[in-house]
Order: structure tokens, then C-alpha cells, then sequence
């Protein structure tokens, strides 16, 4: 029998962190978006993350985010600016995108302690 999809419904807004990391595990593609600040970047930082900060994020989403039907996961340090950017996609037609619950901060303290929290 096939492990059931780490990824959650289409109408969630949210996918938990260790779903996320067995999306990483299993190499799923995806792209994993940090909409945090270039200062809170240099901070820490998922492995695989890009930087698109909030404060940027309708000038650039179209150029580098040009597939709206990628799956894509958007964090921040606690969840709510990526929930923000989340709903900002889904808004543009871009079905397949969850913020990650909890943020980096959730990822540190149920994932991957040696990622710095702050």
C-alpha cells in the first residue's frame, strides 16, 4: 500500500512542518519560498529555501515564480507573513501553495533543532 501524500488538501492554507520534511526526504519536487527579510535571512535558513522577502513579493513573484501550477511552500519565522503570501498567490491563480504552520520557529522546534531560532 502507497504512503499517503505528505501534501494537505487543495482548500488548506497550511502544511506541517514534518510533511514538509518528508516532501525534502523523499525529494519531491517543490519550491520552498522564505519570505522573510535579507536580515533575518543571513539569520538561519531552511535547506533548499529562497529568498523572496514579503516587502518584494508583488514586484517579483512573476519572474521568479513563473509556474503557477508548482507546488510551492512559503515560510517565515512564525507563519503569519507567509500566510499572507499565500493567500497573495492563491489570489493570482496559483493552486498548489501552503505557508508552512509555524514557521522556520515551528520547523526548529519540531524538525531540525540545529536550525537557529530567534
Amino acid at each position: 500500500m502507497p504512503s499517503p501524500s505528505p501534501w494537505p488538501p487543495a482548500d488548506a492554507l497550511e502544511i506541517e512542518p514534518a510533511d514538509v520534511d518528508l516532501l525534502l526526504r523523499r525529494n519531491t519536487p517543490f519550491r520552498l519560498i522564505d519570505c522573510r527579510e535579507p536580515d533575518e535571512w543571513a539569520l538561519t535558513r531552511l535547506p533548499t529555501a529562497e529568498l523572496l522577502p514579503l516587502s518584494d513579493f508583488a514586484a517579483q513573484f512573476p519572474h521568479l515564480l513563473p509556474d503557477p501550477a508548482e507546488p510551492i511552500v512559503v515560510h517565515c519565522h512564525h507563519g503569519m507573513r507567509s500566510a499572507k503570501a499565500t493567500l497573495f498567490l492563491r489570489q493570482k491563480g496559483y493552486s498548489r501553495v501552503w505557508s508552512l504552520a509555524r514557521g522556520i520557529e515551528g520547523w526548529s522546534l519540531e524538525v531540525d533543532p540545529a536550525v537557529a531560532r530567534y
